[in-house]
């Protein structure tokens, strides 16, 4: 079992962030302009979102995505933990999910539908090999 903070533990910090950095980019440029404007209700924050399009649903919708992707994530990595998997390897994989989670992000906020899809079978496959790096 891992004794310290690992590459792979840092990995989960930022995997816990990306959903919140989504958040705050579907929200971008909207805190200055007033509620009856359209800028960001801080009142009904959901509903607001709900009502964004465009790129801001996308971010919306990525950090949904990434919500629901962090639980295996992170259930993954302390798995490999226990299973004393090679801490290189796990670290090299955890690094390589997160980086695509980051991609496939910036591929669902630009549209880019075919791309994004192609991410996020790379982001779960590499999710399985964590899983799977101390068998």
């Amino acid at each position: 079992m891992a004794t310290s903070f690992t590459v792979a533990y840092g990995c989960v910090l930022v995997a816990a962030m990306l959903p919140i950095a989504c958040a705050g980019l579907a929200k971008w440029g909207k805190f200055k302009v007033s509620r009856r404007d359209g800028g960001y209700d801080n009142h009904h924050p959901r509903e607001w979102l709900a009502t964004q399009t465009g790129w801001r649903a996308r971010a919306n919708a990525a950090q949904a995505n990434s919500f629901e992707a962090l639980p295996f994530f992170i259930g993954a990595v302390i798995i490999a933990h226990q299973m004393h998997a090679s801490q290189t390897r796990l670290d090299l994989l955890a690094f390589m999910y997160v980086f695509t989670r980051v991609i496939y992000i910036f591929m669902y906020v630009a549209d880019m539908a075919n791309a994004r899809s192609l991410a996020w079978v790379v982001a779960l496959g590499l999710n399985i090999a964590i899983l799977f790096a101390g068998a």
